[in-house]
């Protein structure tokens, strides 16, 4: 907000944006005032400042492997003595994350509880036109700012991407997002089977409501699918339609 005042108070001025925006003029003149004099900001805001430094070099150095505790552990041996949580909340904050060894992240949350609709795949991933079959997942990608998610959809028949959307959560809007994309770009087909695993995103409220106005027919199999059944839609290649190397 501050950042959007400055870009905009030579042609409407201070007081009427900050009566827009939920922000204060003195909030405002604070913040700026903080940042022509850093030393009158917080004891704690400049100890966080100098530690986001120390963290960040230490992250960047171990090409972003070192989680919290190995992170603390390198400051303690240069000399530095944040408290762990300290490490942690800022390297939260920034979206510095260490690596899982022999393990990913978990993408799929399912409920047992929830209901779902039939599972009309059984694994068989094949099509013989277009807009017959179209498999649903998501999957991550590690970058120095976070981890980055990608949903997409598949159309079994021509082995194409036909929606997707890239985001640094992995939430409804998210997968809402590849479907209205895939819905559109192919103009609305009708009884197309969308496939997908259990996760909570694919059977949200939001989520199957849109498939049923749109004449999309929900089938829902069990996590893997995808991966251990199709080769050809394997997420590997899937990521490289999303990601070409340059």
């Amino acid at each position: 907000m501050v950042d959007f005042i400055d870009d905009h108070k030579q042609q409407y001025g201070v007081e009427p944006i900050c009566r827009v925006l939920p922000i204060a003029p003195s909030t405002y003149y604070r913040a700026k005032e903080l940042e022509l004099s850093p030393e009158k900001r917080s004891q704690r805001s400049q100890h966080d400042d100098f530690y986001l430094g120390e963290i960040k070099r230490i992250w960047k150095d171990s090409k972003c492997r070192y989680g919290a505790r190995k992170v603390w552990k390198q400051l303690k041996a240069e000399g530095i003595h944040p408290a762990r949580c300290t490490v942690e909340r800022l390297m939260r904050q920034h979206g510095m994350q260490g690596i899982w060894r022999g393990k990913g992240k978990i993408t799929t949350k399912s409920r047992d509880d929830q209901i779902r609709a039939d599972d009309l795949v059984n694994r068989n991933f094949s099509a013989h036109r277009p807009n017959q079959l179209w498999v649903a997942d998501f999957t991550y990608v590690k970058t120095l700012s976070g981890w980055v998610y990608t949903a997409f959809i598949i159309d079994v028949f021509a082995r194409v991407i036909v929606g997707w959307k890239l985001s640094n959560r992995m939430n409804t809007d998210m997968v809402m997002a590849a479907l209205n994309q895939a819905i559109a770009d192919r103009n609305n087909p009708k009884d197309v089977i969308h496939h997908s695993d259990r996760g909570v995103q694919y059977l949200s409220i939001r989520y199957t409501d849109k498939m049923a106005d749109s004449g999309v027919i929900a089938s829902v199999g069990t996590i893997g699918d995808l991966l251990e059944h199709s080769s050809p839609l394997a997420l590997g290649q899937s990521s490289a339609l999303l990601f070409p190397r340059s």
